[in-house]
């Protein structure tokens, strides 16, 4: 990429003037935050330029494999801020070794707030595309009240379902029925929940979804497990049960781009503020 193509979109600055973003791009979400980085009048190249750039726009999930992670931060320029969103281990070892500093900017509770609206608008979706009856009137039952389980079940109330959620601590369940749930029980009783539903939504990275649990399910249920790998449920076991299950994994990435990107770019940008890097 030429000098010309990292000027700053509608800013008429050029490299010298401005903060460049090297974006590397994975799926379409990385495309719209580097597309709002450009309207905010920074330079924004591609992962063949990171030479160049002051900051480095990482996927989310961070998979080192998947972008040549290595590769890219040792071609980065000393002082150059890489930011990343679900840092494994690994890929902050990568880091370390670059000497490049690492952010994770999913650790930040505003954009996981933000991101969980488009996760459960798609996982809305996908009820909808699987069941053959109303959301109206009809029991879900919906497993964790973290980010994304507080999100869903407030949706799935306003569109009249009747929903119950499973959580851990009794503040999360407190809120779940300040909040309009039908029911809030403790995840231990999920094996004396599941005979009354055919729709579960589970949201909590650890296995709860059981053989054991999931037998207990009507013949022909539905789960949409939201959890980042391996997921909450049994897939295994759904399967030779004879249940749906559905592993829908990055939602924002699939079903809203141009939003889940936009709220990426803000995110890092709030937090390059908060440093005293941006004006």
């Amino acid at each position: 990429m030429g000098q010309m193509a990292l000027w700053a979109a509608g800013e008429g600055k050029t490299v010298e003037q401005t903060k460049i973003f090297a974006v590397v791009e994975t799926d379409a979400r990385q495309k719209a935050a580097g597309r709002m980085l450009r309207r905010m009048g920074f330079g924004v190249a591609g992962a063949e330029e990171t030479a160049l750039a002051d900051y480095i726009l990482l996927p989310l999930p961070l998979d080192d494999e998947r972008i040549g992670l290595a590769r890219l931060l040792r071609a980065a320029k000393p002082g150059a801020l890489a930011l990343g969103g679900k840092v494994s281990e690994k890929a902050q070892a990568v880091a370390d070794a670059a000497h490049i500093e690492m952010i994770d900017y999913f650790a930040r509770p505003e954009l996981a707030t933000l991101n969980a609206i488009p996760t459960a608008e798609g996982c809305i979706s996908l009820l909808l595309q699987n069941r053959k009856r109303t959301l109206w009137n009809s029991p879900v039952l919906v497993v964790g009240y973290g980010h994304i389980g507080s999100a869903l079940a407030a949706r799935l109330c306003a569109l009249g379902a009747e929903v119950t959620v499973a959580a851990r601590r009794a503040e999360q369940r407190a809120l779940a029925l300040a909040s309009g749930c039908a029911e809030a029980a403790d995840t231990s009783a999920l094996a004396r929940l599941t005979p009354q539903f055919d729709t579960v939504v589970n949201t909590a990275p650890a296995r709860l979804l059981t053989a054991e649990v999931l037998a207990a399910m009507p013949a022909g249920s539905l789960i949409v497990d939201l959890a980042s790998r391996p997921g909450g449920t049994d897939f295994a076991a759904a399967r030779e049960l004879g249940l749906t299950a559905i592993h829908a994994l990055s939602l924002p990435a699939v079903c809203a781009p141009e939003s889940a990107g936009e709220f990426v770019a803000r995110t890092v940008l709030e937090i390059l503020t908060e440093r005293g890097e941006l004006g």
